[in-house]
C-alpha cells in the first residue's frame, strides 16, 4: 500500500511540470514521506517502463546534464484514475473511522463514563 501511495505522490509532483529527482526527494522528505534515493530511482524507472512518465536531459551550467521527469499522456490518465480511486478509498476509511468513533462514544455513554 505504501508503494502505491508513494507512486501516487511522485506522479502528482511530476504532474506540475518538469522535475529533477533531487527536488522530488526534497518534497517527499518535507512531507514526511520517508524515501531514499535507493527507493526513488528504481520506482522512477518502473514508472517510465510502464509508460507513465518520461524524461529529458537538460544541460547544466554547474555540472553534468540533469534528467528532468515529465508525465506522459498515459501517465496523466493513470494519475486521474488513481486520484478518483484515492478519493473513494479515503471517503470509505473516513466513514469507518467516523462510525467507530460514534460507536465508542455511545458505549461510553451507556456505561456512564
Amino acid at each position: 500500500m505504501r508503494k502505491g501511495i508513494l507512486e501516487f505522490c511522485i506522479l502528482h509532483i511530476i504532474s506540475r511540470g518538469e522535475v529533477y529527482a533531487s527536488d522530488m526527494l526534497e518534497e517527499l522528505t518535507s512531507a514526511k514521506i520517508m524515501v531514499v534515493e535507493g527507493t526513488l530511482y528504481p520506482l522512477l524507472t518502473r514508472l517510465k517502463n510502464s509508460g507513465l512518465l518520461d524524461y529529458k536531459w537538460v544541460e547544466s551550467v554547474s555540472g553534468p546534464p540533469r534528467k528532468y521527469y515529465i508525465l506522459t499522456d498515459t501517465g496523466k490518465i493513470f494519475l486521474e484514475q488513481f486520484g478518483e480511486t484515492w478519493n473513494e478509498l479515503q471517503a470509505s476509511v473516513n466513514q469507518i473511522i467516523h462510525e467507530s468513533f460514534h460507536h465508542h462514544n455511545k458505549e461510553s455513554e451507556e456505561e456512564g463514563v
